[in-house]
């Protein structure tokens, strides 16, 4: 029988063959070993993405009919319990004889969860938790989006060290130095969506694309979504964005979040302008903060944000910096609320 170091050494190479799987999109990225009765592996896979195989089934494609039969399977994420674009994990993992599953995390969706008493159900002895910190970690944003019910929010601004996010004529470029710039184009191509308002637009014309260094295009494109009730010029860049934009004449904000969610994106990176970064602000809808801090100063009255509902300081939005980082010139700090937001229906 597989022990404990076996077990914990199949975990890792879990966790590694997940980190091959998209990190955007609709679907976690996760990752199966199987081992024989002996503890040792004897397939493997992971999942590529939303309509591919998931992890459990890729693995168990690598093997001869009735190979898996009294094996022990390693995975990531709890097997899923639900029918969509491909059948439960949980059941295939019954119908291929697995005698054994030890998983990671709980999946936390509503639909999804729910394959670990299926297995049970079915006689197969199930172990949770192994690793669970490193798993949870990798997927921590899917994970959030599932808690939620809408997509993780990143809101990005870069200012002057006196708050000021662009001069009182309006000009702004460049208030950071270009590692920073570079940066945001690397976190941008990271999110499944790039949020801004309809003033931004008016105002700056923006691409809302992730670009190198040398202004190319990088491989992975964030769907750039306008939020706000001004209409938009056709002339537009946003609407030679590689990705169909998606536009919501509303000021309902949880609303736009819902049907982000449904169309599939998990992470939301809101670029500006100050009306709607200060909008999502006081609705408490921002997970995580990432702030670029020029060594400069503007005056003026144009700040990062504007009203955010504090008229006292007992109303004052804490937050936990969770990390200080030096880019060129320049730093950044990356934060979060000091209360995490509670799963909202």
């Amino acid at each position: 029988m597989a022990t404990q170091s076996d077990l914990e050494a199949a975990m890792r190479r879990a966790l590694e063959l997940a980190a091959r799987g998209p990190a955007r999109g609709v679907n976690p990225q996760v990752g199966c070993v199987i081992l024989d009765a002996a503890g040792t592996q004897i397939a493997e896979g992971w999942h590529r993405g939303a309509g591919t195989a998931h992890a459990e089934v890729d693995a168990l494609s690598k093997l001869a009919p009735g190979a898996a039969h009294g094996a022990t399977a390693v995975v990531t994420l709890e097997p899923c319990n639900h029918t969509g674009r491909t059948g439960p994990c949980a059941q295939a993992l019954i119908d291929a004889g697995i005698a054994r599953v030890v998983y990671a995390v709980s999946d936390p969706g509503d639909e999804s969860a729910g394959g670990a008493e299926r297995l049970r159900a079915a006689g197969v002895a199930v172990q949770a938790g192994l690793l669970a910190d490193e798993s949870a970690a990798l997927i921590a944003d899917w994970m959030a989006a599932a808690r939620l019910g809408r997509p993780v929010v990143t809101l990005k601004w870069a200012s002057s060290l006196d708050g000021r996010a662009a001069a009182d004529d309006g000009s702004s470029q460049w208030i950071t130095g270009p590692t920073a710039r570079s940066d945001v184009h690397r976190r941008r191509a990271a999110s499944d969506a790039i949020l801004v308002g309809t003033g931004t637009v008016l105002a700056d014309d923006p691409s809302l694309t992730a670009r190198d260094a040398d202004g190319e295009l990088l491989s992975e494109q964030p769907v750039p979504v306008v939020i706000g009730t001004r209409s938009l010029p056709a002339s537009a860049a946003l609407f030679r964005h590689p990705q169909p934009p998606l536009v919501f004449a509303t000021t309902d904000l949880a609303e736009v979040l819902r049907d982000l969610h449904a169309h599939g994106i998990r992470h939301a990176f809101i670029e500006g302008g100050p009306t709607l970064a200060s909008a999502f602000v006081a609705a408490g809808l921002v997970d995580r903060y990432l702030i670029y801090l020029a060594p400069t100063l503007l005056g003026g009255s144009r700040t990062a944000l504007g009203e955010i509902g504090v008229s006292g300081i007992a109303e004052q939005h804490r937050l936990t910096i969770d990390s200080i980082e030096r880019l060129g010139d320049d730093l950044l700090v990356v934060a979060r609320p000091a209360s995490a937001p509670e799963k909202r229906n």
